[in-house]
C-alpha cells in the first residue's frame, strides 16, 4: 500500500497533486484549511481512500497535533511506501523588508519554512522506526536562488528548505535509512498566488509588470501539468537521487 500527504491540497498544485496520486493508485491524506469535494469523487472513481484534515500551518500547536495524529494512523496500516507533498505555502508580506510587520513574517517563516521542517521530521522519525520507504518533497522556488526585490520573507523562506533538503538528505544516506528527501521547483503557473503576484503595487514589488506579461503572453503553465512531471518523480522511487532540488524546466 502506498499513501501520499500532501498540504495545501483544496485548490491549484496541490489538488493536482493529489488529484495525479489517486490516479496513480496511491491513498491520500489532504491538509488545507479549506475542503474539495471534488478529490472524494476522484478517490471514489479510482479505488483508493481519501481523507482530509483541516489545519492552520500557521498555527505551531495545531500542527504538530494534526500530523501527529496523521502519521500514527498512516504509519499504523504498515505501508509499503509514505510519501510527503509540503506544498502549501504563502507569498505575503509583499513589500521592501524594511516595512514588513513582524507578525507577518513570523507567520510567513512558520507556514513555509517551519511547518515544512517539523513535519518531515515527524515522518522521517516514523519511517526509520518502522523501516519504511519514505520519500519527501517541498514545493520550492526560483527565487530561493536570487534575491527579488520585496520578496525578502518568500527568498528566504525557500532558499531555507533547500538547505533544510540538503541537509536532512545528507543525514538520511549516512544513516542509510529509506528514506529520500528533494525539493520541487514547479516555475510560473496559472494559479491564485500569481494573481495576488500581478495585483502588487510597483512600489512594493518592483517586478510586477513582467509577472503580468507572464498571463498575458500565457506563459503560465498548468498545474495539471506541473503535477504529472512531480508525480512521475516521486513515484520513480529508486531514481530519485536524495538531496536534489528538481526544477520542472529540466523537463517541460
Amino acid at each position: 500500500m502506498r499513501h501520499a500527504v500532501v498540504t495545501g491540497v483544496s485548490k491549484g498544485l496541490g489538488e493536482s497533486i493529489a488529484k495525479l496520486l489517486m490516479e496513480s493508485g496511491v491513498h491520500v491524506t489532504g491538509v488545507s484549511r479549506s475542503t474539495n469535494s471534488n478529490l472524494n469523487d476522484v478517490a471514489s472513481e479510482h479505488n483508493v481512500t481519501y481523507q482530509h484534515f483541516s489545519c492552520d500551518l500557521g498555527d505551531l500547536e495545531a500542527t504538530e497535533k494534526t500530523f501527529q495524529q496523521i502519521g500514527e494512523d498512516i504509519f499504523s496500516q504498515e505501508p509499503d511506501t509514505v510519501y510527503l507533498v509540503n506544498n502549501a505555502a504563502v507569498l505575503e508580506p509583499i513589500d521592501k523588508s524594511m516595512n514588513t510587520k513582524s507578525a507577518d513574517v513570523a507567520n510567513h517563516i512558520q507556514v513555509n519554512t517551519t511547518a515544512p521542517m517539523i513535519v518531515t521530521n515527524l515522518f522521517l522519525k516514523k519511517a526509520a522506526d518502522q523501516d519504511v520507504r519514505f520519500i519527501s518533497t517541498t514545493i520550492t522556488s526560483g527565487a530561493a536562488e536570487r534575491p527579488v526585490y520585496g520578496w525578502s520573507a518568500y527568498c528566504t523562506s525557500k532558499a531555507s528548505i533547500n538547505m533544510f533538503t540538503k541537509t536532512a538528505a545528507l543525514e538520511q544516506d549516512e544513516l542509510k535509512t529509506r528514506s529520500k528527501v528533494i525539493a520541487f521547483s514547479p516555475g510560473i503557473m496559472d494559479t491564485e498566488m500569481q494573481e495576488r503576484i500581478r495585483e502588487s503595487d510597483r512600489d512594493a514589488f518592483r517586478d510586477v509588470e513582467q509577472f503580468r506579461e507572464y498571463k498575458q503572453r500565457h506563459m503560465l503553465k498548468d498545474t495539471d501539468t506541473v503535477s504529472g512531471v512531480l508525480v512521475d518523480i516521486l513515484t520513480d522511487e529508486t531514481s530519485i537521487e536524495n538531496g536534489k532540488i528538481y526544477r520542472v524546466t529540466d523537463y517541460l
